[in-house]
């Protein structure tokens, strides 16, 4: 399957602006928070079967990928 390019949209006319699962209106924050609170992914997909595990894990390794590039920013500042 292929991913939405981009994984992530908002728009103002749709739940005020949050960001959510391009193509969707599942906000990305509620991932985050079924894994901050030690849900297996798998429950989040039941939850929102409008959301493929690809676009998820996608989402997630986004993710990722933004917090290492900001503490090495930030590291790199402390220098």
């Amino acid at each position: 399957m292929e991913l939405p390019d981009p994984l992530i949209t908002t728009n103002t006319n749709r739940l005020g602006g949050t960001p959510v699962f391009a193509g969707t209106r599942v906000p990305v924050q509620t991932l985050f928070e079924y894994i901050e609170d030690g849900a297996p992914l798998d429950e989040f997909l039941k939850g929102f079967p409008n959301v493929t595990r690809e676009h998820a894990i996608a989402v997630l390794e986004l993710g990722k990928k933004t917090a290492i590039a900001e503490a090495t920013k930030a590291a790199a500042e402390l220098s």
